[in-house]
């Protein structure tokens, strides 16, 4: 493919050479640099691409893309953009045919809600017989073929991969989670979304290498609905103005309000043996009753953002509402069904923001206890884990505290961190460094009524020590647990 059809909806200037010059394939990575490739030199917050034209001129790349003044063998083409990780977008797209349009696209934002109402969506798609891909925070999926995400939102050169993908796959349609750092850094240029979606809106990701203030992680978010052609949005997110701002994509509303185009009335908080979730009725544009085994008011947002995204594709109602009775989604509020006797779950919640969200929601259900087991990764802020131990101890019965990543950190320093915050508070609590022997103590000593989460690991399948990643998922533990014979008696009060 020329380069200058690569360019075609690129701002750019020619420094050195030309660019009827043919390009085999492009890299934004030197290690998968090759010959006749384009390089486009990305900075980051690590390494800059930049410094790396010496190694890929020797793999034989062709051409450059550059947004700072370089040297660069006089063979090789230079051509200078204002911001590569645009530019990288726009050649990606059309390096690879542009796919996105050949697609039904439907991005996702919001500080919350993202997962789990991208698999909703996915779920209810598929059960109207619409093929949908799938890129998120936990995996990616086209058709039966599944990858781990490295990222929410992947470099723009993957996205277009994966849209390409989707297409020779047969796929219809694409669900993804954009985060605010993949709009900041231009991950989806010049993709325009049929459906762009809000979730919500809370202080997140402000810090060094993210975001400097709550404004600008607000103005982040609200770039979606800039490029999409229908906005579906939370009508009861007291940030919606501020998402709104800047919008050119038509608007539609959900949530508990009677002015939100769909809405939910009579919520209910269900609970079965072993399990709880939320049953309520859809009104607005759609009048029809909604039962979900995932618990709590947020469940009840999300599946509500997902009927109104989904009702466009034409899918019925009995196909919406059998969708929604069986969506799971691994490592967010994930049942495990183990017992009628007690209820136990697995989640992601690995900051105090998302446990004391997590902890309340379920408490709301008023379980016999509500036992929390967590840990905290190493080599991460030591504030963490006070404030964890301080929501677990104030909102839990019970407090389980265990190890989680430790990476290059003694578990049992990170542990007492916790602790530190558990014992401000009061409550009662045991610490149990090993996590299996943590989750069967949890186990052998539930009451019936009794709710236990085990949360900071969600959808992860590993523990991260000394620099190596070891397998450890928890539902595999549960089931070696389970395995495991105990006497009954071992129900000792906790």
């Amino acid at each position: 493919m020329k380069l200058a059809d690569l360019l075609e909806k690129t701002e750019y200037s020619v420094k050195q050479g030309n660019v009827d010059t043919e390009i085999a394939g492009i890299a934004y990575d030197s290690r998968k640099a090759g010959k006749d490739f384009l390089f486009v030199c990305i900075a980051g917050s690590v390494q800059d691409g930049h410094g790396f034209i010496a190694e890929v001129a020797a793999k034989g790349v062709k051409a450059v893309i550059v947004e700072k003044e370089v040297q660069v063998p006089e063979d090789i083409t230079v051509i200078y953009v204002e911001d590569t990780r645009k530019a990288l977008a726009f050649v990606s797209a059309a390096y690879f045919g542009y796919p996105a349009k050949k697609l039904k696209t439907i991005g996702i934002t919001g500080t919350k809600g993202k997962t789990t109402t991208a698999y909703m969506i996915k779920t209810i798609l598929e059960q109207g017989g619409i093929k949908t891909g799938l890129i998120g925070t936990i995996e990616v999926l086209i058709g039966e073929e599944r990858q781990d995400a490295k990222n929410t939102t992947p470099e723009s050169y993957d996205i277009q991969s994966y849209f390409a993908r989707m297409v020779e796959a047969g796929l219809d349609a694409v669900v993804m989670e954009v985060s605010s750092q993949g709009l900041k850094l231009n991950r989806v240029a010049g993709v325009v979304f049929d459906y762009g979606v809000f979730t919500n809106l809370e202080p997140d990701h402000i810090g060094e290498n993210e975001h400097k203030d709550f404004a600008e992680y607000m103005y982040c978010k609200s770039l979606l609905f800039g490029q999409c052609k229908t906005g579906i949005f939370n009508a009861d997110s007291e940030h919606l103005a501020g998402i709104l701002k800047g919008h050119t994509c038509s608007v539609e509303t959900f949530g508990f309000k009677k002015d939100a185009d769909l809405f939910a009335e009579q919520m209910e908080l269900v609970q079965k043996p072993g399990l709880i979730g939320v049953k309520y009725h859809v009104s607005g544009v759609l009048d029809f009753d909604v039962d979900i085994n995932v618990p709590g008011r947020f469940s009840v947002y999300n599946s509500l953002a997902a009927i109104s995204v989904c009702r466009h594709f034409g899918i019925g109602i009995p196909d919406i509402k059998k969708a929604l009775s069986h969506v799971t989604v691994k490592g967010r509020i994930e049942m495990i069904p183990v017992s009628s006797y007690y209820t136990l779950m697995i989640d992601y919640a690995h900051n105090a923001m998302a446990l004391e969200s997590l902890l309340t929601t379920l408490k709301e259900y008023e379980p016999k206890r509500l036992i929390c087991l967590f840990g905290c990764g190493g080599n991460r802020a030591k504030a963490r884990r006070y404030e964890m131990g301080e929501v677990s101890a104030r909102l839990a019965d019970f407090t389980v505290v265990t190890s989680d990543n430790p990476r290059f950190e003694e578990p049992i320093a990170i542990i007492n961190d916790i602790l530190t915050g558990v014992r401000k508070v009061g409550g009662e609590y045991v610490a149990i460094p090993n996590r299996k022997e943590a989750i069967a103590y949890c186990m052998r000593h539930a009451k019936e009524g009794d709710v236990i989460v085990l949360a900071g690991k969600g959808h992860e399948d590993y523990q991260e020590i000394r620099g190596k990643k070891y397998p450890m998922d928890e539902r595999e533990l549960i089931a070696e647990i389970q395995g495991e014979k105990f006497d009954k008696k071992q129900r000792d009060t906790v």
